[in-house]
């Protein structure tokens, strides 16, 4: 098995050397310079959602009122990976207060869905579709908070784009029409899915002209009824009798229930610039962590993509993602330590752990006092800038499409514990553990960077790489996101388990074969995924010149773009 590691990283690292990777300035992996623009910038996964994003910008409306407008488009356009049955985090920098507020607009369980509901069946574990893992989608009532506090355009407006192109169709990418195909063989035969999904039978693929006429109506009555026309109405009425059809527990009264959170985001200063996540039941502040443990060395010597630097993120990251399974929950059912979570006497203690020559098999969490989705942000003439997740899980979701809605239910509930005593475990009313995050960048208390990327657990690992590129290694915005990224697979989870053979490092294509044969050498199991590492997007803020610049994924669809 190690040869056959040896042979494919020789394969991969010696067929990237032959892509063109010409440019006159800038470092050879990126794939364009950044984008430049005074006025306003979106960066999203999906060009389309991106220019209705840029009109509502273009119109007068601000930051918020643009993200709410592409976020409903990525809806559409992008079913799998997110969408109004969904949850919502957003990390805002409001210009006129010059202050960071944070929402978590993730959802519950279900009231009548405890723990015993699952050992009376000897269930050890929440199904990952089906009816079971559907909880509360946060996403209307976040679009809906973050208009109350922030927005200036009438909803109606900001979502008629979004109707339009439901209505009259948009052509299929060929990344979408991937994804759309593999989630059609796997749902095809539930409830509904062919009906919204699939015209005539059939998945569809790149260049297909897609409509929604299910969704647009449901947009509808957003649009005109407000959030309530959603959780109180005719809607939420079809979901709960939907969901029990389906011999799941979740209600219309589950519906009618629910509320959003606004939160104070929390920061690690790294280096001088204090990087932002909000708390949990996010994993946001692991970026922190593995940030704190990281500033303990210097990582600007070391290198970009060296032995010394990959083998010490690993480490990190092992250290944090055992606090993490352990730690992370929802703050409304316990006490969570977040302050010594993230603070640099902690890192300090943690990173004692870590053997330069050799990788950890195992560590425990500290001993304290008591999967697929979109990123987005915008940014506008005024000042505000918006970093902001959104997400089914899973990808697509849980299976479950309500009849004649146009969208699927998420199944965020499976993230929950059904371990006894866990932070996490499953509990009626309660929000499960949350990958999604957005992030923030200040330096000396004003903006510099709006940015996050997708993928379950590579988030806060991605996060953490984001700011190092940008901070120790200098690259511009660009460079940051599309530089070889590195994964580690295998740490504990909040649903249970432990690690015990030091998990798998995946790496990209870019990472020299001679650093690979050392990492390997230090213990570090070393393999390559399809796909995990994508959905970065960002924007940078340059006071002195008042310039926005904007980045976004080359690995997948997204577009950058301003006036």
């Amino acid at each position: 098995m190690k040869s056959l590691y040896l042979i494919i990283a020789f394969l991969i690292t010696n067929l990237s050397s032959l892509l063109a990777q010409d440019r006159v300035t800038g470092l050879n992996f990126a794939t364009r310079s950044e984008v430049m623009a005074q006025n306003g910038m979106v960066a999203t996964s999906h060009p389309l959602a991106t220019q209705v994003g840029l009109d509502i910008l273009k119109k007068g409306g601000n930051a918020i009122d643009a993200a709410i407008a592409a976020n409903a488009a990525l809806g559409l356009m992008e079913p799998t990976g997110n969408g109004i049955g969904g949850d919502l985090f957003a990390i805002v920098w409001s210009a006129e207060d010059k202050k960071l507020y944070g929402l978590n607009a993730s959802g519950r369980s279900p009231e009548k869905l405890d723990l015993e509901y699952f050992t009376s069946r000897n269930m050890t574990k929440i199904p990952a579709f089906g009816p079971l893992p559907v909880s509360v989608p946060g996403c209307v009532d976040g679009w809906f908070e973050l208009h109350g506090k922030f927005g200036t355009m009438e909803m109606t407006e900001i979502l008629q784009p979004t109707i339009d192109y439901a209505r009259n169709g948009f052509p299929v990418t060929e990344l979408i029409g991937f994804y759309l195909t593999l989630s059609s063989q796997r749902f095809k035969d539930y409830p509904n899915f062919s009906e919204t999904y699939m015209p005539n039978g059939e998945p569809l693929k790149k260049g297909d002209v897609f409509k929604n006429p299910f969704l647009a109506n449901t947009l509808e009555k957003i649009a005109k009824g407000g959030r309530d026309a959603f959780y109180k109405g005719e809607i939420a009425k079809t979901i709960g009798e939907f969901i029990q059809e389906q011999e799941g527990l979740l209600t219309a009264k589950d519906l009618a229930n629910h509320t959003s959170e606004w939160v104070e985001p929390v920061s690690s200063n790294y280096r001088g610039y204090d990087v932002w996540e909000l708390p949990p039941n996010g994993q946001g502040i692991a970026a922190l962590q593995i940030l704190n443990i990281m500033e303990g060395y210097d990582v600007k010597s070391m290198g970009f993509g060296s032995v010394e630097y990959i083998h010490h993120f690993i480490e990190a990251k092992k250290l944090a993602f055992e606090d993490r399974a352990k730690y992370y929950a929802d703050p409304a059912f316990n006490k969570l330590p977040v302050d010594q979570l993230i603070s640099e006497a902690y890192a300090d203690e943690r990173r004692k752990l870590i053997n330069p020559e050799r990788a950890a098999r195992t560590y425990d969490a500290g001993k304290l006092e008591q999967g697929n989705t979109i990123y987005m942000t915008v940014a506008d003439k005024f000042g505000n800038m918006v970093s902001l997740i959104q997400s089914n899980y899973r990808g697509m979701g849980s299976g479950m499409v309500p009849p004649k809605l146009g969208f699927m239910l998420q199944d965020r509930g499976e993230l929950f514990s059904l371990e006894e005593g866990h932070y996490n475990v499953i509990e009626p009313g309660k929000r499960p553990f949350h990958t999604i995050i957005p992030a923030f960048i200040t330096k000396d208390g004003k903006p510099w960077v709006s940015f996050g990327l997708m993928g379950g657990a590579m988030q806060p690992q991605g996060h953490a790489q984001i700011v190092m590129n940008l901070i120790d290694f200098g690259m511009n915005l660009q460079e940051a996101g599309d530089a070889p990224r590195m994964q580690h697979e295998g740490s504990p989870e909040p649903t249970g388990g432990k690690m015990t053979d030091g998990g798998e490092v995946l790496l990209e294509s870019g990472i020299d074969y001679q650093t690979i044969r050392a990492l390997m050498r230090k213990g570090h199991k070393i393999g390559y995924s399809l796909g995990s590492y994508g959905g970065y997007q960002a924007i940078m803020w340059d006071e002195e010149n008042k310039v926005y610049y904007g980045a976004s994924e080359s690995r997948k669809d997204g577009q950058a773009a301003g006036y």
